[in-house]
């Protein structure tokens, strides 16, 4: 999926946390964020260094590494998600990971993480990352054993025959009608263009 090129973004205010163990590949992603007009940039080589950022700074989206020997980026994002300071508890989160095996998406995503990138990308797959997250509408979700993005993509309610879980999905059943039927004639009038009366 290519880049519209109609599309504009300014990220020239975004303030951007990146975590990765590698300083190469740190390096690299410093200077695509660079690139993508990202001037305010933190960067941290562990998990420990980014919970001090996320506590003292705020931020508008956060990439991380999935694998990092004192903290890995799922531990990372359970620590944002449920014990981060309240002002980044729902920071969007880009996880990058070597693996893009469904065990390790699954993972990324039961931890609270927003969208998944699997290595070697390039800027133009990152830069599409950043958009979907920047324009994603998912509201965010807070229970016992999961905090984070709404892993459903689409409200379509529960599966049928399956009771739903929140208190605003709608029943699967349908009842029997509590008004009578309407006429056609009257659905069409309900859909025919009229003038408004002043």
């Amino acid at each position: 999926m290519a880049l519209d090129p109609k599309i504009r973004i300014n990220l020239d205010r975004s303030v951007v946390l990146l975590v990765d163990d590698n300083p190469q590949a740190l390096e690299a992603l410093t200077s695509m964020f660079r690139g993508f007009g990202v001037r305010k940039q933190f960067k941290s080589t562990s998990g420990a260094g980014a919970m001090h950022v996320v506590k003292t700074q705020e931020l508008d989206l956060i990439v991380i590494d999935s694998s990092m020997p004192d903290m890995d980026g799922y531990d990372f994002v359970r620590w944002l998600r449920r014990e981060g300071p309240e002002t980044a508890r729902f920071t969007p989160v880009i996880m990058l990971t070597g693996h893009a095996a469904r065990s390790t998406v699954e993972k990324s995503r039961d931890s609270g993480a927003n969208f998944v990138v699997s290595k070697p990308f390039t800027p133009e797959i990152l830069l599409q990352r950043v958009f979907w997250v920047a324009k994603d509408e998912r509201q965010m979700v807070v229970a016992d054993g999961y905090v984070g993005p709404d892993r459903r993509f689409k409200n379509m309610g529960p599966p049928l025959g399956v009771k739903g879980r929140r208190k605003d999905d709608l029943s699967t059943h349908v009842g029997v009608a509590t008004d009578p039927n309407m006429d056609q004639s009257d659905i069409d009038m309900l859909l025919k263009p009229m003038k408004a009366q002043l």
